[in-house]
């Protein structure tokens, strides 16, 4: 084996535990709970895979939880690079942060069952996702499309309206409106 080489077993693991994860993802968005048993079946992977990945339920929570948040904020500089700032955001919000404050919201009972003992949710991935937050704001300030002085934790409480969001609606429609009413507040005054 060559440096840097991955192992077809090594590989093969990450495999598994990446469609666990996504499967664990789809079963709390729909039902809020979790079964290893209906995962491992959707997952294409045995009981046993799930648990030697994820060892109790609260773990799997938390994984899939900081995998949505690692998606939305990973996601920023591309569009960035790939937009001019203003777009970057409204794509950010109606391609990205929708979908996942939707899946955050079928995954809110069960955040709360594996967040009890701690009291609260992983500081590191709200964190994270200020910081992709305040990358937006920074690229759009020095582009003078939004005015300076909005905080992140202000901008991310005014997102919270995604929540509402209805996934069986027209909400990719709700978003970009949403979207637009938020731009407006944020927007640099024009002179």
């Amino acid at each position: 084996m060559t440096t840097g080489s991955v192992s077809p077993r090594r590989a093969d693991t990450r495999r598994n535990h990446e469609r666990i994860l996504v499967a664990a993802a789809a079963s709390l968005a729909e039902t809020g709970e979790v079964s290893f048993n209906a995962i491992a079946k959707q997952a294409e992977v045995g009981v046993g895979t799930v648990y030697r990945h994820f060892p109790t339920p609260e773990a799997l929570i938390l994984a899939v939880y900081r995998r949505e948040v690692r998606h939305i904020v990973d996601v920023v500089p591309a569009l960035l690079e790939k937009h001019p700032p203003d777009e970057a955001v409204r794509v950010w919000v109606t391609d990205h942060l929708a979908h996942y404050m939707m899946t955050k919201k079928g995954l809110a009972d069960a955040l709360r069952t594996a967040t009890a003992s701690r009291g609260e949710l992983p500081g590191d991935a709200f964190e994270e996702m200020l910081g992709a937050v305040a990358t937006m704001l920074e690229a759009n300030v020095a582009a003078g499309t939004v005015r300076p002085g909005l905080t992140p934790v202000l901008v991310m409480r005014a997102f919270g309206g995604l929540l509402w969001l209805d996934p069986n609606g027209d909400w990719r429609s709700d978003a970009a409106s949403l979207a637009d009413l938020l731009w407006y507040g944020m927007a640099a005054p024009r002179g």
